[in-house]
């Protein structure tokens, strides 16, 4: 059992205490200047100007896709300009595509496939082929920060996806996952040209909403802002029998010197669903995999539900020590509460006949997150240097109850019984008031140089981050179980080269980190644990961008170790390996003044290298799609002012349910369709936006992530109407 005083520092780490009084010092400086406005330079108000001038509110031709991304500790940086595949997609296409969540907007890349988590409501991402939790969503470059299980765009300025291992970027997510990229969200901000807006929404079956967005730049220099998001939706989903309803608010506030930035996020979101459709398991006696049932079909009985409820807030600042020279410091954290009846089938034939039972789980979750630092840039004998060095890090701690019936009772997907609500017959804890269950902490310090050649035309990134993983378990007592406490240092070595102007070839290396497994009974090294868990990542690429298209080509590899007993030593250890190579080919922009285009192509080969006496050695992994295009385009209808045409096609190959791949989910296609409209008035400016998703209604199985299977959803129609002053 570890100390009890260990535990206790745990709780609030020294580094965090000098996150809290940098922020008070610096707050401090920042708003005694401001009292004086005689001393204030004039203002440009943007999140962040990047080494190009660009902003981060700077757009590819189109609107959809921002210029810029957060790449972790490296900040806020030009896409073409570091030797990672990134992608940063706009609040614009987000309320015209009217994406309600991050699975939503990431739906429009062929590098991400997402389905539920396990059991429950969560989405669950699979990035090059490798699971990315939830809870592992980043906030303005924190971890630990946002919702776990669901995440609403109502926050987003824009949602931006790395693509890759991410170690030295972002250091280890809160649950271990994202070897294969990460996801982040960036704040909404006050612009100077704020206009508040109102909308209506409405989603088949009667799904209803309202929201508000409003904010405005206020001081003799516009150098305070405050944006404020409210919305609320409830009612029936496209699913038989299925209800949601969900509600949040957000105020952001800034306030921009010149050579201080501060800002401060707070939010609250909560989400619930009644008789959710869950997923549906694979029973041992399975030989096929079982046709998608009717799209509209709900087989998780009446009961099923779930109540997410997050508050939520950062705060940051960055300021200026001299010309190029900038440190930054921020922390956050977060306040989670949820309770599911979850019943999800375990289907045994290809009839679909099925088991199914209920499993109720309480959990709660308390999470803070800091990050300093220094960034600077200088010049030595004609070689620029842009200089980082950084801390990183999070504390977490959870707690978590259970009861379960028998999960006995039968049913059929195809046309599921209407079952009763089943008396406990298990349980752990105490439902009213779970005890911990695990307390995490991870945090790291990095450095890097990106050194600068025949005026930045060759750009060679060298880096390495020291990173720190502990790990506590405890029984539904709150009794200590099992523990674990490792460190690792892990490099990056990036390569950008201008050739000629508007292409960026690269090549990266860069590695992921996930905390490790314990030996099981009955081996040699039983209780101990085997140590931190080493992916690699090694890619190479090329971008293309002329300020009216991009395009981009990568190829990459991942080798990511698993564990399994030697049965020659009886000792348990990283045997194992599973090497997904793939090749991603992008393009966006608009080729022509009324057409606005966004497509992308995934091929992956995930397969099990090592094994276990090479049992299913040389398979494919499971849930990995050997391959995904999406494609979608905007069209500015000639004669017709003010009307836009909206189409996506998206195609995904077929993948395996099982490690023996004997398995397999058929390929599927989805079109989804829309129209906007935008009438200007006097003073306002009128937008009505219609889309329909799975405009066919076809029965599919969208994911096998997980073991498990997430069906589409069906024909869904989305209708909004905004009022802009």
């Amino acid at each position: 059992m570890p100390p009890s005083d260990r535990l206790q520092r745990l709780r609030l780490h020294p580094l965090s205490v000098a996150i809290l009084s940098c922020i008070t010092l610096t707050s401090g400086v920042v708003f005694a200047e401001s009292t004086d406005v005689k001393t204030l330079d004039t203002v440009t108000v943007s999140d962040s100007v990047l080494a190009n001038g660009n902003t981060l509110e700077s757009a590819y031709a189109g609107g959809q896709v921002a210029n810029a991304a957060r790449i972790g500790v490296l900040g806020e940086s030009n896409a073409n300009d570091v030797p990672f595949n990134v992608v940063s997609y706009t609040s614009e296409l987000i309320e015209n595509q009217q994406a309600e969540t991050v699975a939503d907007v990431l739906e429009n890349d062929a590098s991400v496939q997402s389905g539920f988590g396990y059991g429950n409501y969560a989405e669950k991402f699979m990035i090059r082929g490798f699971e990315l939790n939830g809870e592992d969503i980043s906030f303005g470059g924190l971890y630990g920060v946002l919702p776990r299980q669901i995440v609403l765009t109502d926050i987003a300025e824009r949602v931006e996806l790395f693509k890759g291992s991410s170690a030295f970027a972002n250091g280890v997510s809160p649950s271990g996952s994202g070897i294969g990229g990460a996801i982040n969200i960036e704040p909404k901000r006050a612009a100077a040209n704020q206009k508040t807006e109102v909308t209506a929404d409405y989603a088949s079956d009667g799904y209803v909403a309202g929201g508000l967005d409003t904010g405005t730049r206020f001081g003799s220099n516009e150098q305070f802002g405050v944006r404020i998001n409210l919305k609320h939706g409830e009612g029936d989903t496209a699913i038989d029998n299925e209800s949601r309803e969900n509600s949040s608010v957000f105020v952001g506030l800034d306030h921009d010197s010149g050579k201080s930035r501060t800002s401060l996020d707070v939010g609250h979101q909560e989400s619930v669903v009644d008789g959710g459709r869950s997923v549906v398991y694979a029973g041992s006696s399975l030989t096929e995999v079982p046709d998608a049932p009717d799209a509209s079909i709900n087989y998780a009985p009446y009961w099923a539900s779930t109540n997410l409820k997050t508050n939520f807030g950062m705060l940051r600042n960055e300021y200026d020590l001299a010309r190029n020279w900038t440190t930054y410091v921020g922390i956050g954290g977060n306040d989670t509460k949820e309770s599911g009846q979850y019943s999800s089938p375990t289907v045994l034939n290809s009839q679909g006949d099925a088991s199914i039972g209920r499993l109720y789980v309480p959990y709660w979750a308390k999470s803070i997150a800091g990050q300093a630092g220094v960034r600077g840039k200088v010049e030595t004998n004609n070689v620029s240097h842009q200089l980082n060095m950084g801390y990183s890090g999070f504390f977490r701690k959870t707690g978590s109850a259970y009861e379960m019936d028998s999960y006995n009772q039968a049913t059929n997907i195809y046309s599921p019984a209407d079952l009763a609500y089943q008396p406990t017959v298990w349980s752990g804890g105490d439902r009213n008031d779970p005890e911990v269950r695990s307390r995490t902490r991870a945090h790291g310090i990095s450095a890097s140089d990106t050194l600068g050649f025949m005026e930045d035309q060759l750009l060679v990134t060298l880096g390495a981050r020291y990173q720190k993983i502990e790990l506590f378990n405890y029984d539904y007592s709150g009794s200590y179980t099992d523990g674990f406490s490792d460190h690792d240092i892990t490099p990056v070595y990036g390569v950008v080269y201008k050739p000629v102007e508007h292409v960026s070839l690269y090549a990266n290396h860069i590695e992921a980190l996930q905390p490790g497994e314990s030996a099981p009974v009955g081996t040699t090294n039983v209780g101990n644990n085997i140590g931190i868990k080493r992916s690699t990542q090694n890619e190479v690429g090329a971008k293309y961008d002329n300020n009216t298209l991009g395009a981009g080509i990568s190829l990459f590899e991942i080798e990511q170790p698993n564990a399994y007993i030697n049965t020659a030593t009886n000792t348990y250890g990283y045997f194992g390996e599973q090497r997904n190579r793939g090749i991603e080919l992008s393009v966006f922009g608009t080729p022509t003044d009324r057409v606005r285009l966004l497509s992308s192509a995934t091929f992956i080969d995930s397969e099990l290298t090592k094994t276990q006496d090479g049992l299913n050695q040389g398979n494919q992994a499971v849930g990995v799609a050997k391959y995904r295009f999406v494609t979608s385009g905007e069209w500015d209808i000639p004669n017709l002012q003010s009307w836009t045409a909206s189409a996506r096609v998206v195609h995904t190959g077929s993948q395996y349910l099982n490690a023996a791949n004997t398995l397999e989910l058929s390929p599927w296609t989805r079109l989804d369709l829309g129209v906007r409209y935008e009438l200007p008035l006097e003073k306002q400016m009128l937008t009505i936006r219609a889309n329909v998703e799975n405009v066919t209604n076809e029965n599919y199985w969208a994911s096998a992530t997980g073991g498990y299977l997430t069906q589409g959803d069906p024909m869904t129609a989305k209708i909004s109407a905004s009022v802009t002053f």
